[in-house]
This record gives C-alpha cells, sequence and structure tokens, in this order.
C-alpha cells in the first residue's frame, strides 16, 4: 500500500519540477531574444501610431525598430547611433538615432569640434546606452546648452535624460517624450543577486542624474512599470509636473 500511496505524490511532484524547468527556459530564451515578451492574458498594448490620450499612453515599441519621426511617421528607421547635424546657421545641432556604446565621449568631442558652438540641441532619438545618455547630458549641462524637440520629433528611453540637461528644454505638442526599463547590466546572464544590484545602482544614478537636472525623480514611476518592450508616453501635463516644460517665469 505505501509504494501505490507514493507514486501519486511522485507523480505530482514530477510534473511540477518539468514545469518549472521548463517555465525557466523559457524565460530564460526570452531574455536571450531581447524583446521577445511571455505571453500574457491582459491585452496586448496597441502599436506606437495610435493616438495618446490621458490615461491611455502605454504602447508597444522596440529601440531597434524606432521608424523615423513625421506626420505620419515613415517606415525608414532612425540611425543606428547618434549622428550630429548643423542647422539655423549653427545655432542649433540636431542630435539624430539611437545612443549607442561609446556615443557620450564620441559627441561631445563632435561638438567641441564645432567652429560655431551652437546654444541649443535639438533631439530626436528611440533611446539606447542609458550610461553614455547620462554621460552626454552631463556634458551638455555643463555647457549650458538648452534642449529641445521640433514637431514630430521622438525621444523615447534613454532620451529624456539628454532632454532634461538643457538649460531650458522646448518640447511642442507634435513632439513625444517616453520612458521605460532599461537594462543596467552588461550580460543577462550574470545570476540573480548581481543583475538586481547592478538594476538598483543604475536607477539609483538615474534618479540622482535627474534630481540634479531639475527634473522630478517620481517620473522614473512609469519606468518601472512600462517593459522595455513597450514605451509609456508623458502627455503635456506630465512633462510639465515632472519639470520637462517650464514656465518663463520659473527660472
Amino acid at each position: 500500500m505505501t509504494p501505490a500511496r507514493r507514486n501519486p505524490i511522485a507523480r505530482v511532484l514530477s510534473g511540477i519540477l518539468i514545469f518549472q524547468l521548463l517555465l525557466g527556459g523559457l524565460l530564460f530564451w526570452g531574455d536571450l531574444r531581447n524583446g521577445l515578451r511571455m505571453p500574457s492574458f491582459g491585452p496586448s498594448a496597441p502599436s506606437l501610431t495610435e493616438p495618446i490620450r490621458p490615461g491611455d499612453q502605454t504602447r508597444r515599441y522596440r529601440e531597434d525598430r524606432a521608424p523615423a519621426p513625421g506626420q505620419p511617421m515613415p517606415s525608414s528607421p532612425l540611425p543606428d547611433r547618434l549622428v550630429l547635424t548643423s542647422i539655423e546657421a549653427g545655432e542649433s545641432v540636431l542630435l539624430e538615432g539611437s545612443i549607442a556604446a561609446g556615443d557620450g565621449t564620441r559627441m561631445a568631442g563632435e561638438i567641441e569640434k564645432l567652429s560655431t558652438k551652437p546654444t541649443r540641441i535639438i533631439l530626436n532619438s528611440p533611446g539606447g546606452s542609458v550610461s553614455d545618455a547620462l554621460e552626454l547630458g552631463r556634458y551638455l549641462r555643463d555647457q549650458g546648452f538648452e534642449t529641445a524637440l521640433r514637431d514630430g520629433d521622438i525621444c523615447y528611453s534613454a532620451c529624456p535624460y539628454l532632454l532634461a540637461s538643457g538649460t531650458t528644454r522646448d518640447i511642442p505638442d507634435g513632439g513625444s517624450v517616453g520612458v521605460h526599463q532599461h537594462y543596467f547590466g552588461q550580460s543577462t546572464l550574470l545570476p540573480a543577486f548581481v543583475a538586481v544590484e547592478d538594476i538598483q545602482r543604475g536607477q539609483g544614478e538615474v534618479m540622482g542624474y535627474l534630481d540634479d537636472m531639475g527634473i522630478d525623480p517620481l517620473v522614473m514611476r512609469h519606468a518601472l512599470v512600462t517593459p522595455p518592450d513597450e514605451i509609456y508616453v508623458l502627455v503635456p501635463a506630465e512633462l510639465r509636473a515632472y519639470g520637462f516644460i517650464t514656465d518663463p517665469t520659473d527660472s
């Protein structure tokens, strides 16, 4: 009788173990695919091209597939690393494209080489390297640059940290600013306790940076609950509340 009673229990335990192994394998595979989401029982986020309304601000998103801006958005992607273009007789420069590793130092060097120092940095970026965005943002603030978007420009993921660096920030109604979770570690294969430590350290650095730039770090509450393959687009009221948009009388 004892073996007969143990068999059902053993089968249940075996089934649980197999399920855990399969779940672990799916999580591991999803991590490696960089953007592959696990199945969800809830409704998926709408397309990025769908209109944004207060309370309905989360959209599907991948930085490596971010379209160029415009109304409507063209299908051609933005450059895969930041490109510097002088516009408006040298008074402004456009930083356009993804923020790649090494772009912080590289773009600061390119700006230094300009024959005429600009006063304003226009941004159009799907995001990218957080550490490079923070490095370049500190350089832009030290140099006293203004930052801005144009109608149709996007500033997502790590790009808002560049936007935050401006001594003044101009965001037209047709510009779009969005945040989501970031990867701070160098490898998805790190032990869990090391990965958590990297994330906490990175988030702490970002919040300190935002505070230094005069942005309310509470904006990170939206980033922390928005997966990397989605983007939370800030509406004008939020941009004003968190300090991205300021009135002239505020300065």
